[in-house]
């Protein structure tokens, strides 16, 4: 799955970019039709801390786009949450492609 990460006012280190990408590669275990995934990073509002990491994920799969987006006091917890949301939006729209099928 190609994934391109987008980090907003900042560079991510690369060993971020590499565990978004092995978690989101998990996601094609339940879903074979994931064409490809964006990745947009952001600190926000020091106002905001401690939850001021701002994960969005938006998954190209056929029909509608899969999106979640979750803020954390970390890059990594907040991509496992983000993640974890869109493994339920990918299971239902398996689900729902299985019923339109068959």
């Amino acid at each position: 799955m190609n994934v391109n990460v987008h980090s907003i006012h900042f560079d991510a280190d690369i060993k971020l970019v590499n565990f978004i990408k092995e978690k989101l590669d998990k996601l094609t275990l339940f879903h074979d039709n994931i064409m490809g995934g964006d990745v947009t990073l952001r600190v926000g509002p020091d106002g905001e801390r401690p939850r001021n990491k701002h994960v969005e994920i938006r998954l190209a799969v056929p029909g509608n786009d899969l999106f979640a987006k979750r803020r954390a006091a970390s890059f990594e917890e907040a991509a496992v949450n983000a993640i974890d949301a869109l493994r339920s939006q990918v299971e239902r729209d398996k689900t729902r492609l299985r019923e339109v099928r068959g």
